[in-house]
């Protein structure tokens, strides 16, 4: 994937003004002149017409989705068990506060992220320049501000207290997930919000940024639930709260040409967050 990231939002935005302008200068200075050489036969211009046409669906669209809820795809296994390849979500996009489209700033505080939370938020980089930041992300809170996390021989420890799991089993992986199949599925049960993770019982390499954090204010320690296979805040730091974009909450929708399409059993399910 290219360092090219396509900000529907911004086209959205400008595509509303646009036609908004079109169709308002049309209405307001030529439309009634128009209207009184021609008669009865006057017709608007092409473009006045499709201006008139679209302007109300981008619209409609626009505040969708900048203040109700978003779609997004899922492209990597970072998040297995809970979110599969070819996942489909919605994500709530007033969870978190009132965002402005295209500068994410907030204007109206709604609610913060819990532990739990699946969140959609927008990469911050490993390093300032990052090509990679902006790009979209989903992962779990873990820790919230305060919050003393450690992570240790696959274990979780949240201000000192490790976070119970219950093995599962082993994971039987589908379609482009099929290359997790073989991996240990525990049950991880953060305070408020328990929910299945993937292990790789082969993969020891220790955290690189070390293995305890102390959240700041305004930001969050974010895990991919796929734990050996997730790039998250222990490879590049803290999630800013200014980044997120939403909370996960439902699957509409999964395609996955690997395993025969659409898997009609995902439709329709919630993804739980914190309690």
């Amino acid at each position: 994937m290219g360092n090219i990231k396509l900000d529907f939002a911004l086209i959205l935005v400008v595509l509303t003004a646009l036609t908004g302008v079109i169709w308002a200068i049309d209405h307001w200075l030529f439309a009634k002149p128009r209207a009184a050489q021609q008669g009865e036969a006057a017709r608007e211009p092409l473009l006045v017409e499709y201006s008139r046409s679209f302007f109300p669906v981008i619209f409609v669209v626009l505040i969708i989705r900048s203040f109700i809820a978003e779609p997004f795809r899922i492209p990597s296994s970072s998040m297995m068990p809970t979110l599969l390849i070819g996942d489909f979500i919605l994500v709530n996009k007033f969870s978190y506060g009132i965002r402005i489209p295209v500068l994410n700033k907030e204007v109206i505080a709604i609610g913060k992220p819990k532990r739990g939370d699946v969140v959609v938020f927008k990469y911050p980089g490993k390093f300032p320049g990052d090509p990679a930041a902006g790009t979209d992300y989903i992962k779990r809170v873990i820790g919230v501000p305060g919050d003393t996390i450690r992570y240790v021989d696959k274990i979780v420890y949240i201000n000192g207290e490790a976070v119970e799991q219950v093995a599962a089993g082993r994971y039987e992986g589908v379609g482009q997930g099929e290359g997790m199949t073989g991996a240990l599925r525990s049950i991880e049960k953060l305070p408020g919000r328990e929910h299945d993770i993937l292990q790789n019982p082969f993969s020891m390499a220790p955290p690189p940024m070390g293995d305890t954090w102390t959240v700041p204010e305004g930001a969050y320690l974010v895990l991919g639930d796929n734990r050996d296979n997730s790039e998250d805040s222990r490879y590049w730091g803290m999630l800013p709260e200014a980044n997120l974009v939403g909370r996960a909450f439902f699957i509409w929708m999964n395609w996955d040409s690997q395993n025969g399409g659409i898997d009609f059993g995902r439709i329709g399910t919630v993804i739980r967050g914190g309690e």
